[in-house]
């Protein structure tokens, strides 16, 4: 059954040891995620039966033509500012799930940065980076598109009908049953050359699908000198299909997802 309730690395080999300690973790034992730092969302609903570990998951439903889940409301949480992130989280996906047969979305998960503020949408900042299932494969992603008039301009490629990105897609379908799988990523910030007034492509984007490493590139641009400041400081939920992408009614569950900025905790 569900409850629904209404509340007002950096190495390449997978990261094994549970060591040290993260900026949140959340297992989604029940509703209550108001009251642990999440924000920006008023309505979840816990599977009771269909969890990973524990007494519960989070579980977000798309009605048919549905573009955001009808049960559970997409969700924040701030944490403290950070050049590396890292992620994991355990998820499940509906038999039979469909995808939108173009190349762009469902959307997931995000991470935005101290450039922007804790209300901003993902689609037009400063800096979000992405983590999704896109066509069974798994996708990290970042644009900038708020960027644009910038002195530096964009680092995510020029715009295109309205976004820009870079994709980085792990070469195979992983997505491809109805079974539990875990799912760890990361994101590195560039370092700047002040002196030159130039980013070095030095940042870093990774991820593991079931402890193999399936995206691994070490030579990324995520930020200009317009930003030497900028750090990841807010992590999001929310789970999207574009107006008319999803091709049926359909389900997934999210369950003991974490955050932190070293490798080692995991």
């Amino acid at each position: 059954m569900s409850v629904l309730c209404n509340n007002s690395l950096t190495a390449a080999a997978e990261p094994t040891k549970p060591q040290g300690t993260s900026f949140f973790t959340e297992s989604f034992e029940d509703a209550r995620l108001l009251q642990r730092g999440w924000y920006d969302g008023d309505q979840f609903t816990i599977g009771a039966k269909d969890a990973y570990a524990g007494s519960g998951c989070i579980e977000f439903r798309w009605q048919d033509r549905g573009t955001t889940p009808a049960n559970s409301v997409g969700m924040r949480r701030i944490f403290e500012p950070t050049e590396t992130v890292h992620l994991r989280f355990h998820m499940r996906l509906s038999k039979g799930l469909g995808w939108t047969g173009r190349g762009y979305h469902p959307h997931l998960i995000q991470f935005m940065t101290t450039e922007n503020d804790q209300w901003r949408g993902p689609a037009a900042s400063h800096l979000t980076v992405y983590v999704e299932p896109w066509d069974g494969r798994l996708r990290l992603a970042a644009q900038d598109i708020q960027n644009k008039d910038q002195p530096h301009g964009l680092t995510q490629g020029p715009l295109r009908g309205g976004y820009n990105a870079q994709m980085f897609d792990s070469a195979e379908a992983l997505f491809t049953d109805e079974q539990w799988h875990c799912i760890k990523a990361m994101f590195q910030l560039n370092k700047l050359d002040l002196k030159a007034d130039k980013p070095n492509p030095d940042g870093i984007v990774r991820a593991w699908f079931d402890g193999k490493l399936v995206v691994d590139r070490t030579n990324v641009v995520l930020r200009s000198t317009d930003f030497p400041k900028m750090r990841f400081n807010q992590f999001l939920l929310k789970p999207y299909f574009g107006p008319g992408q999803l091709p049926h009614a359909q389900t997934l569950w999210i369950d003991e997802l974490a955050v932190g900025a070293e490798a080692h905790w995991f």
